[in-house]
């Protein structure tokens, strides 16, 4: 029993011994293990490094240089005739003849409707014979007058009488041209609606006959107040005419001073060149320049970036973004004039500008214009 509590004893005080030694290797494997461990991060993280430092970003640039740049009003309009009008008749009649139809080119003064004159034709007949008796005395008694024969009074006489003749058949005539209707212009009927027998009088709605000469167009609009300033008569703009996918660039050819009190706008007009696809009251986009400048600087708005209390955009120096900040002056067309900030031959970045700061690394794909 002695030798058993003996041997227990030992092997107690063995482990007991061994387990501190145990443990001090583990602690110096682990120790082993970061210090591998940490030398790996650092590689890592150097080569990291690296690469970082190493990144371009894929720009696309402007070569900024001097050109023509110009700020635009854009408004609607419409396209007028220049001669439009309606032709009605003077005097209340019956119609008894109709010379023209809708679409019939016609001439100015051309009889386009005849009425019912046939009394004052009567009329017009009697006066021509007591015209032409009082021709013939006058005629008769001038020549006695000449060979000294007769009295002065008897050649007054016969001269007042013809005069007061041809004065009231004059009259009569006036009076019977009141029963047609003519074209005040040159032109197409545009609108008619009359009938054989139909009675029409001046202003009646219905009997009039609409002449539009379309050779002679214009565009008309109505510019807000805001603009009198700068829209005047000669100020170049570009109509664009999307009813008929056409365009041309031209200059206002009128621009009126007063403001009207209830649009609070003005009204202008530019003249239109011959088109015969161009028709009254067809919608026309105006784009009016307000302000020029032959020799500016300009850049695409996309590449301005924006900070508080101030505008900058990069510039490719090298390969390197270089920050500049800039001032703006009018936009324009997807374009911004830059009054300060960059100079010419600058290389602006437009695409990419957004993913880079200043001092990057940048790769140049291409130009724009």
């Amino acid at each position: 029993m002695k030798n058993y509590i003996y041997i227990t004893s030992l092997v107690f005080l063995a482990a007991c011994s061994s387990a501190p030694k145990d443990k001090k290797a583990e602690l110096d494997k682990l120790k082993k293990d970061q210090a591998e461990l940490n030398d790996k991060i650092a590689k890592l993280q150097a080569e990291v490094g690296t690469t970082d430092s190493a990144k371009t970003t894929d720009v696309t640039v402007y070569k900024v240089e001097p050109g023509k740049f110009s700020n635009y009003v854009e408004i609607q309009g419409r396209i007028d005739a220049q001669e439009n009008v309606t032709a009605y008749p003077q005097a209340p009649g019956t119609i008894v003849a109709i010379n023209v139809k809708p679409g019939q080119h016609v001439s100015k003064g051309q009889i386009l409707v005849q009425l019912d004159n046939v009394v004052l034709l009567q009329q017009i007949a009697q006066a021509e014979a007591q015209a032409n008796l009082s021709r013939t005395l006058y005629d008769r008694q001038k020549n006695l007058w000449d060979q000294k024969i007769g009295t002065e009074v008897q050649f007054l006489q016969a001269q007042t009488t013809l005069q007061a003749n041809e004065k009231a058949l004059s009259a009569l005539r006036r009076q019977a041209d009141q029963y047609r209707i003519k074209s005040p212009i040159s032109g197409t009927i545009d609108q008619m609606d009359l009938k054989l027998g139909q009675a029409i009088s001046p202003g009646q709605q219905g009997s009039g006959i609409q002449i539009v000469n379309d050779e002679i167009l214009k565009v008309k609009a109505n510019v807000p107040e805001s603009y009198s300033s700068s829209v005047n008569t000669g100020n170049n703009v570009k109509i664009v005419f999307p009813d008929v996918k056409d365009s041309l660039t031209t200059k206002v050819t009128f621009a009126a001073k007063a403001i009207d009190p209830t649009s609070r706008s003005f009204p202008i007009e530019i003249k239109l060149p011959t088109n015969k696809s161009l028709r009254p009251n067809m919608t026309a986009v105006l784009r009016i320049a307000d302000y020029t400048q032959a020799s500016a600087l300009s850049v695409p708005v996309k590449a301005i970036q924006k900070s508080e209390g101030s505008d900058y955009l990069f510039v490719n120096i090298n390969g390197v973004a270089k920050q500049k900040n800039v001032k703006q002056g009018a936009i324009s067309g997807g374009r911004a004039e830059i009054l300060s900030g960059i100079a010419t031959g600058d290389q602006v970045i437009v695409d990419g500008a957004a993913d880079i700061e200043d001092g990057d690394k940048v790769k140049v794909l291409q130009g724009i214009n």
